[in-house]
């Protein structure tokens, strides 16, 4: 019997590494983007065609290749920094050049220029499959450019299986973004299809912050600057007016890397606790400096995942860290010294520089010391000792009744009886129990088909505003608006662009009433919409969900009589009224023998 065990081809054993680190468009620019700042680059430049799937571009300034560098960059297993097992475990850089190139080349074409300082050539290499098709002296400028076309062009399977357009540029922005704020001192600049997203000058971290995200955060950032024996913490938390109900503006790095951590996430929430809502995320853009001896960022291929030698340790110094700078900013005006914890005025307040900080049984932290700020500000209240984890709510067995015995029950609704409940519940009494309709989900139903049947009508009106309104987005924002003004203007929402990144808002739907601040209306629509790309709607699928979910009434908003009557009655006109559009039920019915069961 013949031998069966062969070794793969270098080809094929690079596409398969390359199936772990290069998942998507975005992997490619972040290899790219991290070996341009290893090479000292103090410009770094990112241009996108067709969301990556034809071009991903990134040119630096930095100090270049040899030639014989160049093409050493391609080879399997060639790396500028580790020479023996243990240096994986005190990595400081990001990548240089070979760690990534291999796999880079083996599932697309690929083409180099590079030159250092001191040569009066560079060298251009070009390489597709694996295989160096040619290489040859060239004039360019000091520093590297690297073009990746065609990604996953020789493998069809991977290739079907990229998103749209929008999406793959949804996680091309994040890791963009990513880079730019690990690295203020590096200008960044970011172009897709020819358009300019982002223009960012070195300058520091809260410059690099305003220039993302916009003018409007100038005000609302505190700085955090902590010094422990355990870890360093700097960086930015925003006041509880920026936090926001969708995710998407919470950033943790550990020694300039992103990470993912819903353990330290947790650590954040928390900090805001009392602060901020349960459905509110708050913004913060934080740096971890630790002994990389301490961490494993190995853990991960894409190392957005890592170990801490003692998380539960991190766990805290995080949280009393960011609770120190909401105390002096913000709550310190509100807060009562008279009942003081005497744990906590020894946690935070000592006659001396530092203080010790024990952070409970079962933890070492009592060796460490923790540094107060530059203003001596020592804050005594009792937020510290607060349980780290909320109670766990289960949520009761829902009954819900199927439809046509919901249309046939809402004949005998005596909706002039009807109640509300915790200013969130619609309780409707009928022949044969109760129906309990939450309001929110329920307006977000009604809207939502309301929205769709717009679609479908023409010379839709929208109210006219007493004073047209100018709205300010960031880049990425005012781009995707740009986008959804024609659908947006058949929902009766008139905005026209203002140059730069400036629109003028002039009429909004005349069924939306409940819908605060025209300019919050318009950033929740938007980031809802972000949020529905991953499941590939139509555009104007997703932007009557966002829609619906950004206009409708909320939980805890009082309704007259008047208002529940109405509501009840939209609902039950909706062709599926069980879900609101994220699929959350709206209603549960009681029926009577199940009550008469129960008060046994």
């Amino acid at each position: 019997m013949s031998d069966i065990i062969k070794l793969l081809p270098d080809s094929v054993v690079n596409q398969i590494a390359a199936g772990e680190v290069i998942q998507r468009p975005a992997s490619v620019v972040k290899e790219l983007i991290d070996n341009a700042i290893d090479a000292k680059a103090t410009q770094i430049k990112l241009v996108i065609e067709d969301g990556g799937k034809t071009l991903i571009q990134v040119s630096d300034n930095g100090v270049g290749m040899s030639p014989t560098d160049a093409r050493m960059a391609f080879e399997r297993h060639a790396t500028s920094k580790i020479k023996k097992a243990e240096d994986l475990f005190s990595i400081e850089t990001k990548g240089f050049r070979g760690e990534a190139m291999a796999s880079i080349a083996s599932v697309a074409q690929v083409e180099m220029k590079t030159k250092q300082t001191d040569q009066s050539l560079g060298t251009k290499i070009s390489i597709a499959e694996s295989q160096i098709k040619s290489a040859e002296p060239t004039a360019s400028s000091d520093g590297t450019v690297i073009s990746v076309k065609h990604l996953f062009y020789n493998i069809p399977a991977r290739r079907k299986f990229l998103k749209s357009d929008t999406i793959e540029l949804r996680h091309i922005h994040d890791e963009f973004v990513h880079q730019a704020l690990s690295y203020p001192e590096i200008a960044f600049s970011y172009f897709h299809n020819e358009n300019e997203i982002y223009q960012l000058p070195a300058g520091s971290l809260r410059q690099r912050i305003i220039g993302i995200y916009g003018k409007k955060y100038k005000d609302e950032l505190l700085a955090i600057q902590e010094e422990t024996d355990v870890m360093d913490i700097t960086g930015f938390v925003g006041t509880p007016t920026v936090a926001k109900k969708v995710r998407g503006e919470q950033l943790i790095f550990v020694n300039r890397r992103f990470i993912k951590s819903n353990y330290l996430q947790h650590a954040i929430q928390s900090a805001y606790e009392g602060l901020v809502g349960g459905d509110q995320f708050p913004f913060y853009i934080l740096f971890l400096q630790i002994d990389p001896s301490k961490i494993d960022v190995n853990v991960h291929p894409t190392k957005q995942e890592i170990k801490f030698e003692d998380e539960k340790l991190i766990y805290h110094f995080l949280k009393v860290a960011i609770r120190h700078v909401l105390g002096k900013q913000i709550l310190a005006p509100q807060l009562d010294f008279s009942n003081v914890d005497k744990g906590i005025e020894q946690l935070l307040s000592s006659s001396s520089n530092t203080s010790s900080l024990s952070v409970g049984a079962g933890t070492s932290a009592s060796d460490f010391r923790w540094k107060k700020d530059s203003s001596g500000f020592s804050q005594q209240v009792s937020w510290v000792q607060m349980a780290e984890a909320r109670k766990q709510h289960l949520e009761p067995k829902e009954n819900v009744l199927p439809f046509d015995e919901l249309k046939k029950d809402s004949m005998h609704l005596d909706l002039n009886n009807c109640f509300q409940l915790n200013a969130s519940y619609i309780v409707v009494a009928s022949q044969t129990g109760l129906l309990v309709i939450d309001q929110q989900h329920a307006h977000e139903r009604v809207l939502y088909e309301h929205f769709l049947k717009l679609y479908h009508q023409t010379n839709v009106k929208g109210n006219p505003l007493l004073f047209p309104l100018t709205i300010h987005l960031n880049k990425p924002d005012a781009l995707l608006l740009k986008q959804l003004l024609p659908q947006l203007l058949t929902l009766g929402v008139s905005i026209e662009e203002f140059g730069g990144e400036s629109f003028i808002l002039h009429s909004f739907p005349e069924f939306i009433s409940d819908r605060g601040s025209e300019t919050d209306w318009i950033q929740k629509i938007l980031d809802q919409y972000r949020l529905n790309l991953e499941f590939e709607l139509s555009v104007e699928d997703n932007l009557a969900r966002s829609t619906a979910m950004g206009s409708s009434l909320k939980k805890g908003k009082i309704l007259n009589k008047e208002e529940m009557i109405n509501l009840t009655e939209q609902l039950f006109k909706c062709q599926m009224p069980y879900n609101n559009p994220n699929g959350k039920k709206v209603y549960l019915s009681l029926a009577l023998d199940e009550i008469q069961n129960k008060l046994k």
